[in-house]
C-alpha cells in the first residue's frame, strides 16, 4: 500500500461534486476502515490514485502525480472504476486496475471451469469479463468415453451466471459479463431466446457473433427470404443444418425488441482491424461491447469530460490535446502498476499494452453549443472530437515508444504494415459507456444523448436516484428544480423538457426520442476514428416495433460499426435509466 500524501499538503483544491456523485463515491469508491467507516475523502481518493499511477515514472514522479491529480480532481478525465477503487492498495484486490477482460473457453470441462475460476477472481477485483462460447459442442452431442450427452453452450452460460451472482465485484460491484455465440453455431436459436423470460442470465449481456456471409445472406435484396445459411459443427466445421438467413435474422431482431438482447458483434469487421492478427482472431468483447480483446487480454479505460473544454470563447482544442496526451501517459502507467489476477492475462496484456481513451459529456457539450443531437453538424463535431483524440493519442503513444519502447508485438502489427512509427500501445481509443464515472463528473454518459431532463437512475443494488441533468440546469440558466408551473406546482419531467426546448429555440429531443438513424449515424461517426469499438445503446420508445430494431441492425452494419445494441424502453423488468412519470414533480432536494 502506498504512503498517502494528504491533498491539502501538496495537491490542488478538492473536486466540486454533485450530491449524487458524492453518494456514488461513498457507496462504491471511497475506502473504509475495519469498522466500515469512511477513511478517505474524494480529494484523498484522487491523491491516492494519482500517486499510485505515477509510480512508474523514473523522473519527476511528484510532477506527474500532481498533474494526474489535477486532471482528475477537475473532473476533466477519470479512469475506469477498478482504478479508482483499487489503486494504491495492497494484495490481489488492491492492485487490479483494469475494467475489461476476455477469457477463452475451449471444448473441454477443464477449460470451462478454469475460465469460471479466473472470472471469479476478476469479478472479485472489480473487472468485467467477456467470453465466446462458440467452440463448445452443441447440445445433444456425444461426450467422449463417458458416453454422455453434451448440454450445450447455453447451459454453461447459466453456470457462469449463477457463479457471478454469488460474487460482488470488490464488495461493491456485481460482476458483468458478455457472452458471444457465432451465428452459425447449431445452438444459436436457444442462445437468441435465452433471456426472453426476462429472468435468466441476468448477469450477462449476450451478442450474436455475426459474419459478413450471414449479413449478406440475411439482408440481400430480391429473394432474401429464400437465402440459405448453414449452421456448422464447431469442432469439424461440417454443415449440420440449413436455415433461411432472413428468418434467423428476424428471430434475433424480435428477441432484441422483446428484451434488449441479443446485440450484434460484427466479427469479420472486428478482425479486419485486429492490431495484432498473428496472436490469433478476436472472438469476444468486454461486457459492454466497446473493447474487442484476444483470449486472456485485458484493457484499462478512461474518459475525457469534453464539456469541461467548452466556454463562451468556444471549445479549447489546445487544452483538449494536452489532456489527451496526459491521459495516454496515465493509462499506459496503469498497465505497469497493475496486478493481474491471472498470469496469462498479464502475459498477453504486456505484449500488446492496449489502452482505451474515450469521451463523456458529449451530449452536454452539444446542448451548450446549441446543436441538436440528431443534426449533421452534431455528427461532424463528434467525428472531429474523435479524430483529434485518436490522432493525438497515437502521436503521444509514439513519443512513449521512443521513451519506453514499443509494445512487444509491434513488428507483426497492423500499424507497422500501415507505415506508422513504433507505438507504445496496440490500441489507444475506445468509446466506453462511462456510466458510473459520468455520475461522478456530473455529465451525460459516453456519447449517449441526454436521456431526459429529469429521470431516475437505478444503481448500486437497489438505490434509486432522481436526477435533474446538470447541463439542463446550466442551459436554462437556473436550476429547473426551483421552477413551478402557473399553478405553483413543481414542474414535471415533461414540463422541464418543454421549457428546455423553448430556451434553446430548437426541438429538444431526449434519448428516447432520437431517431434510430440518428443514433446509429452518431455511433458510426465516432467509430471511424476509434481503434477499438463504440459502446452505444440505440434507445427506442416503448411503442417502437421490431422493424425499428431491424433498421438499426442493418444500418449499423452498412455504416461500418463493429457492433450494435438496441434497447426498447421498459422491455426489461430492471433498467439503469428510467424516465420520470409525467405526474412526478422534480423535487427541490434532488
Amino acid at each position: 500500500m502506498i504512503k498517502m500524501t494528504r491533498p491539502d499538503q501538496r495537491f490542488d483544491a478538492p473536486p466540486r461534486l454533485t450530491e449524487n456523485a458524492r453518494t456514488v463515491l461513498e457507496r462504491r469508491y471511497l475506502w473504509r476502515d475495519e469498522k466500515g467507516a469512511l477513511s478517505e475523502t474524494p480529494a484523498e481518493l484522487f491523491a491516492r490514485v494519482a500517486q499510485a499511477v505515477a509510480a512508474p515514472e523514473m523522473h519527476d514522479r511528484a510532477h506527474w502525480a500532481d498533474r494526474f491529480y489535477s486532471v482528475m480532481a477537475s473532473l476533466r478525465f477519470l479512469p475506469n472504476t477498478p482504478t479508482l477503487m483499487n489503486a494504491g492498495g495492497a494484495g490481489a484486490r488492491g492492485g487490479q486496475l483494469s475494467a475489461c477482460f476476455v477469457l477463452p473457453i475451449e471444448d473441454s470441462l477443464g477449460s470451462i471451469f478454469d475460465s469460471l475460476k479466473f472470472a471469479a477472481l476478476i469479478h472479485q477485483s472489480g473487472g468485467g469479463t467477456g467470453f465466446s462460447f462458440s467452440k463448445l459442442r452443441p447440445k445433444g452431442s456425444p461426450v467422449g468415453r463417458a458416453q454422455g450427452i453434451a448440454s450445450g453452450p447455453v447451459s454453461y452460460i447459466r453456470v457462469f451466471d449463477a457463479a457471478t451472482e454469488a460474487i460482488k465485484q470488490g464488495g461493491a460491484r456485481r460482476g458483468a459479463n458478455m457472452a458471444v455465440l457465432r451465428v452459425d453455431h447449431p445452438d444459436i436459436l436457444e442462445f437468441i431466446d435465452s433471456k426472453r423470460d426476462k429472468r435468466s442470465v441476468g448477469n450477462f449481456n449476450i451478442s450474436v457473433g455475426v459474419t459478413d456471409e450471414f449479413m449478406n445472406s440475411a439482408t440481400a435484396t430480391g429473394g432474401a427470404p429464400q437465402a440459405r445459411f448453414f449452421l456448422r459443427d464447431p469442432r469439424s466445421g461440417e454443415k449440420v443444418q440449413e436455415v433461411r438467413a432472413a428468418e434467423l435474422f428476424d428471430r434475433i431482431v424480435r428477441a432484441a425488441w422483446d428484451c434488449g438482447d441479443p446485440g450484434l458483434v460484427f466479427l469479420d469487421r472486428i478482425n479486419e482491424f485486429n492490431p495484432t492478427p498473428n496472436e490469433g482472431p478476436i472472438e469476444s468483447t468486454n461486457p459492454c461491447g466497446e473493447q474487442p480483446l484476444l483470449p486472456y487480454e485485458s484493457c484499462n479505460l478512461g474518459s475525457l469530460n469534453v464539456l469541461e473544454y467548452f466556454s463562451e470563447a468556444g471549445f479549447d482544442w489546445d487544452r483538449y490535446r494536452e489532456d489527451i496526451r496526459l491521459a495516454v501517459r496515465f493509462l499506459d502507467n496503469v498497465i505497469d502498476v497493475n496486478f493481474y489476477p491471472v498470469e496469462a492475462c498479464r502475459t498477453i496484456t504486456l505484449k500488446n499494452r492496449k489502452i482505451g481513451l474515450g469521451v463523456m459529456g458529449f451530449a452536454d457539450l452539444l446542448l451548450m453549443m446549441g446543436l441538436p443531437y440528431g443534426s449533421e453538424d452534431a455528427r461532424a463535431f463528434g467525428e472531429k472530437l474523435m479524430r483529434v483524440l485518436n490522432t493525438e493519442a497515437k502521436e503521444y503513444s509514439a513519443v512513449l515508444a521512443r521513451e519506453r519502447g514499443a509494445f512487444p508485438n509491434w513488428h507483426d502489427s497492423l500499424w507497422r504494415r500501415r507505415g506508422l512509427p513504433p507505438l507504445r500501445n496496440a490500441t489507444v481509443s475506445t468509446v466506453a459507456p462511462a456510466g458510473t464515472i459520468s455520475i461522478i463528473a456530473g455529465v451525460s454518459s459516453g456519447i449517449e444523448p441526454i436521456f431526459a431532463a429529469a429521470y431516475y437512475r437505478n444503481i448500486l443494488s437497489g438505490a434509486r436516484l432522481l436526477e435533474v441533468h446538470p447541463a439542463v440546469a446550466r442551459a436554462l440558466g437556473t436550476r429547473p428544480v426551483a421552477r413551478v408551473d402557473d399553478r405553483g406546482r413543481p414542474l414535471t419531467a415533461r414540463a422541464v423538457d418543454e421549457e428546455l426546448g423553448r430556451a434553446l429555440g430548437t426541438a429538444w429531443t431526449p434519448a428516447r426520442r432520437v431517431s434510430v438513424e440518428d443514433h446509429v449515424k452518431m455511433q458510426a461517426a465516432f467509430q471511424r476514428h476509434c481503434d477499438a469499438a463504440v459502446s452505444k445503446t440505440i434507445n427506442l420508445p416503448e411503442s417502437s416495433g421490431p422493424e425499428e430494431v431491424l433498421r438499426a441492425y442493418r444500418l449499423a452494419y452498412e455504416l461500418g460499426c463493429k457492433g450494435v445494441t438496441v434497447y426498447r424502453d421498459r422491455s426489461r423488468t430492471e433498467q439503469v435509466l428510467e424516465s420520470a412519470p409525467d405526474d412526478v414533480g422534480v423535487c427541490s432536494s434532488c
